[in-house]
């Protein structure tokens, strides 16, 4: 009778464990969630309101976190907690800065909005609210949507991390040119949730509501998952009748689309500028491959074309263009092939080279567009390495004879070097991020250029009628894009005339086109869901992103002159742009205020030992990481530009200890653990197995250090085994051993597996549809060893070991305590909970070392 009373207790108390942890999981309920976005004209609004409650019998934190398009500017921000309202106040940088500072006494806390990905950037903010409290947040962002390959494409990001109640979506699309074709896609959807979403359009409006009620964003009904993780993304096109185009006014304002079709394409006299650097080894230059032999397939029989490498030396593939024959395609096959990687990054001389190639080609179409494309993964190291020089003789040598393009791959490029060379000459910059799609990017850059249709087009409207006027001339203009003017007609005018000229591959082009202003702002009357203003703000924010770009490549006082402009039309129209900041202000007895800036894709890399005239220096007071430029006096600069010579040969020593001794990104969670574990009493660490991956891998520390001196990898399908040390690298395969040095660079391939050496720096194993292994080399007078994976999406679920079960089963608690400090979470780990700890530790994954990182940091005895 004990017995059965003491198990019905033991059930008793189980049952209560999991209903208090149920519970606790679902104390901060989030109620309703509502992403209401308008478009009109390209222009799009969006609302995003989150509902949460806290159900819980003391004060928990809620949370409020948004992915939003990097190409769009947050308008509002407020939360309401208990009927009183906290709104985002937008100011000066410095301004809002110097509020924050005082407010906040005990030093920084990290911004609200950081970059996630190669579209999307992100809001967080969390605040604390009583037990049985109500918190509704409200965040409001603009873009004007950009036509790429024929359509424009609005992405909403869906992660509500939870089941929502009352969960809505609603695009509403207004195009008085008339939708051409309208599509929705989702990289969650299911044959459940396509019944939530619904779908009405006529000839110039669309509605789309995606409405799934609690059962349908369900994983399975057994459990209290959701499926809403993903892109929701909206792609369309308009019609196009006229060919100067299309005019809208509202208010005063106008806008002018022009995307002409049909049109011959200019040849293209093209040269691919390839970085062949030690650092692009491995799976960067794989990828490069893979995707110029795609390119050279989609070239014309018309085009001509030439590639030029570059390390520390410049090799023509070719002394002169050849024209895009089925042979010489073949031959250019060839060539990519052998590519392979060393050496260092000789950026100015392969610039020279191509821009001198193309000065000297013979026997080119008359009537042609040459252009120059750049891929380097990072800063010039050999050759002329001062970045200004650099700029200064490719504008010297191009000298708006032709368009430069660089492509900046992964994040160990000075992004702001390569932005600026590329507006200074015709061209735009674009980052390749180093995921599994690389190449697809890169494909997918080329087929935006490969078919410029027509060049130097001049869009003239009345002087004397029409001010505040954005950029109306362009250089070329590629089938599937689309030019857009804006401006503010300043007279009473009746009819706003247009005139066109531009150059086709055919003859020389003049369209004109008058728009009657009355006719024109009736169309936008009485349209219940158009957003105020919108062609002004349309103006206003097309207006900012060209005077930025401009004052990137602009002088010094020129700059400051851009900058000031697009300043005040930002605080004008309550943008948050890379001038201002959102002032973000909180209940008292909490940190009073946080700042919401927004970061440029040259803000989205490691802090740079990257110098173009000023010193980056840590600033006094912030955490590591944290960094700010301060101009140098002449004397300094010279001394900088010394200093920028030898950093290749010279680096800052940091200790040994300031690094984890394994770091690790946890999927779909954008978080980094550095994780130290107790292995020394062990003669190997079982780090990570994945038998659907094939994968296994070991480690040893060694015996002065606790860092890794010795890591084994093991294949099983080829059976292949690697053994890495300090010392070396051994391969062995069907009993055979190929031993690898770390003196210098190498690559061997075993049935698909390939295994790359970069001297002295890293090894890297690769193998298709399987995730990559890197390991890097650190020296310092005890050396060790780094091990990190790419891909990290292909683990299953059956990952296991110290380091895979992060990969399988590692979560982030909610606080449970309000008292909980903001550097401390609780983590789940294989149904262990552990405190962690932010810190900043160096990150032995970057290309320099001794630039630090932000990780939650975890002792772990294996």
């Amino acid at each position: 009778m004990e017995e059965r009373t003491l198990l019905a207790l033991m059930v008793f108390s189980s049952l209560v464990v999991v209903a208090e942890t149920f519970a606790q999981k679902h104390a901060i309920e989030i109620y309703s969630l509502h992403v209401d976005c308008k478009v009109t004209s390209r222009f799009a609004h969006t609302i995003i309101t989150s509902k949460i409650v806290n159900r819980a019998n003391e004060s928990r934190e809620a949370t409020f976190e948004v992915e939003l398009p990097k190409t769009a500017f947050i308008t509002n921000f407020s939360m309401s907690i208990d009927g009183k309202v906290y709104p985002g106040i937008i100011k000066e940088k410095a301004s809002a800065q110097k509020e924050y500072d005082t407010a906040v006494s005990h030093g920084q806390s990290a911004g609200l909005i950081k970059i996630t990905g190669r579209k999307l950037e992100q809001f967080h903010v969390s605040v604390s609210i009583a037990a049985a409290s109500k918190v509704t947040f409200e965040l409001m962002y603009e873009e004007l949507l950009k036509r790429q390959l024929g359509k424009f494409e609005l992405l909403i990001k869906v992660r509500p991390k939870q089941l929502v109640k009352h969960f809505q979506i609603d695009v509403h699309i207004f195009e008085p040119q008339g939708i051409r074709f309208l599509e929705t896609d989702s990289t969650f959807m299911t044959n459940e949730l396509t019944e939530a979403l619904t779908k009405v359009q006529n000839e110039t409006k669309a509605h789309i509501l995606f409405k799934p009620t609690v059962d349908q964003q369900k994983i399975n009904p057994e459990l209290d998952e959701t499926l809403l993780n993903g892109d929701f993304v909206v792609r369309y096109d308009v019609k196009r009748g006229a060919t100067a185009g299309d005019i809208q006014i509202v208010n005063g304002y106008f806008v002018h689309y022009f995307a002409p079709r049909e049109m011959p394409v200019f040849p293209k006299n093209v040269i691919f500028v390839i970085d062949r650097s030690g650092s692009m080894a491995g799976r960067k230059i794989e990828q490069t491959r893979d995707a110029l032999l795609k390119i050279l397939q989609d070239l014309r029989p018309e085009d001509h074309f030439s590639f030029i490498t570059f390390s520390s030396k410049v090799a023509e593939w070719k002394s002169s263009l050849l024209q895009a024959t089925a042979e010489n395609v073949a031959s250019a096959a060839g060539f990519v092939q052998t590519l392979s990687a060393s050496g260092g990054t000789d950026i100015n001389r392969a610039l020279l080279t191509a821009v001198s190639v193309l000065d000297k080609a013979e026997r080119l179409p008359e009537r042609s567009v040459s252009m120059i494309i750049l891929l380097t993964d990072g800063q010039p190291t050999s050759g002329e390495n001062n970045v200004e020089v650099i700029q200064e003789n490719i504008q010297e040598a191009v000298d708006g004879k032709y368009a430069l393009f660089c492509l900046g791959f992964g994040f160990d490029v000075s992004y702001k070097f390569l932005e600026k060379m590329a507006l200074s000459n015709g061209g735009i910059a674009r980052r390749i991020y180093e995921n599994a799609d690389a190449a697809l990017q890169l494909q997918g850059f080329y087929q935006e250029v490969a078919t410029p249709i027509l060049m130097r087009i001049e869009m003239q409207y009345p002087e004397n009628a029409v001010e505040g006027l954005t950029k109306n001339n362009f250089k070329l203009f590629f089938e599937g894009s689309e030019i857009i003017v804006s401006g503010k007609i300043s007279n009473e005018l009746d009819l706003l005339p247009v005139e066109i000229k531009a150059q086709s591959h055919a003859s020389d082009l003049t369209l004109k086109e008058e728009a009657n202003v009355k006719e024109k702002e009736q169309v936008f009357q009485n349209q219940s869901y158009i957003f105020g203003n919108f062609i002004e703000r349309l103006w206003a924010y097309l207006t900012i992103q060209q005077l930025l770009e401009k004052s990137i490549s602009a002088q010094e006082e020129d700059q400051k002159a851009l900058e000031a402009q697009a300043l005040e039309l930002s605080l004008r129209y309550s943008f948050v742009t890379p001038l201002t900041s959102m002032v973000v202000t909180k209940p008292a007895g909490q940190q009073q205020a946080e700042l919401a800036n927004k970061p440029t894709e040259a803000d989205n890399e490691k802090p740079s030992t990257f110098l173009v005239g000023d010193a980056y220096r840590m600033r006094s007071g912030s955490p590591p990481g944290r960094w700010r430029s301060e101009p140098q006096s002449g004397s300094n600069k010279k001394l900088l530009s010394v200093v920028a010579r030898l950093r290749d040969t010279t680096r800052a020593q940091p200790l040994a200890n300031e690094y984890p001794q394994l770091l690790l990104q946890l999927p779909r969670q954008n978080e980094t653990i550095c994780l130290n574990t107790d292995g020394k009493a062990q003669p190997s660490v079982h780090l990570l197995s994945d038998p659907e991956q094939g994968l296994t891998v070991t480690g040893k520390p060694g015996d002065r250090t606790n860092h890794f001196v010795q890591f084994e990898i093991t294949y099983v399908n080829p059976p292949t085994r690697i053994h890495i040390s300090t010392d070396e690298i051994v391969l062995s395969h069907n009993n055979k051993s190929t031993r690898l040095p770390w003196t210098e660079s190498a690559t061997s391939t075993i049935q698909g597996l390939r295994v790359s050496v970069e001297k002295e720096r890293s090894v890297t194993a690769s193998l298709p549809d399987t995730v990559t292994v890197k390991i890097s080399f650190v020296k310092f007078p005890d050396d060790f060893l780094g091990l990190y994976f790419l891909s990290t999406d292909r683990f299953s679920d059956k990952a296991s070991g110290v380091l895979g079960q992060f990969y399988s089963k590692a979560q982030f608690e909610n606080n449970s305590n309000i008292n909980q400090r903001a550097d401390e979470r609780l983590l789940s780990v294989s149904g262990s909970e552990h405190k962690v700890i932010r810190q900043y530790k160096k990150d032995y994954r970057l290309e320099s070392a001794g630039d630090p990182v932000s990780c939650w940091s975890l002792d772990l005895t294996p």
